[in-house]
């Protein structure tokens, strides 16, 4: 019987390969040793060279996906913030809780002159500014001409100057304002 060979081993066998048409000599064992480390190396490098490229392909359709649901939603939002302003200020309306005298010194402040001014007004302000208008003689509405219009809101005018028309319209500055929130990043 052949010489057999036996192996002491200091530790207890963990893990064991074994090698399907092995030929090489026993010369060759130490150049095998090492090219079957190299093989995992690169093999392992290519799987994680894959792994990189998915997961990059995967961040670039999130962030893809991050600034499309971002801009429809800062829409949606400055949509929502206009509605809610809108159904305050309906209510403040409603209730008669604003100062139509402000507004239309507001608005008056935007012509660029102060002679043959005329305000055209809803008819619950405008007995409201003809008030204002007879108590101070001297004030800011000291020749401007009033006029009672149906067609006006409450708590807005229309102002016509020789320069041209200013007017003062709730869905005017909603819509303004929406378009502004829109524009903000």
């Amino acid at each position: 019987m052949p010489d057999s060979l036996s192996i002491n081993l200091s530790r207890p066998i963990t893990s064991a390969k074994i090698l399907d048409n092995y030929t090489a000599s026993i010369g060759s064992e130490q150049a095998d040793a090492q090219q079957i480390p190299t093989q995992n190396l690169e093999a392992q490098k290519n799987v994680f060279s894959q792994v990189c490229l998915a997961l990059n392909a995967v961040v670039t359709r999130l962030n893809q996906f991050y600034d499309k649901v971002f801009v429809e939603h800062r829409e949606e939002i400055a949509r929502l913030s206009v509605e809610i302003a809108r159904k305050i200020l309906m209510q403040k309306v409603e209730n008669g809780d604003y100062e139509i005298e402000s507004i239309v010194k507001e608005a008056l402040k935007k012509t660029p002159t102060h002679q043959d001014i005329v305000v055209h007004l809803n008819p619950v302000d405008f007995a409201q500014c003809q008030k204002a208008q007879q108590d101070e003689q001297r004030g800011a509405f000291a020749g401007i001409k009033f006029i009672s219009d149906a067609n006006i809101g409450r708590a807005e005018c229309l102002v016509e100057s020789p320069k041209g028309i200013i007017e003062s319209l709730i869905d005017r500055h909603l819509e303004r304002i929406g378009q502004a929130l829109n524009k903000a990043e």
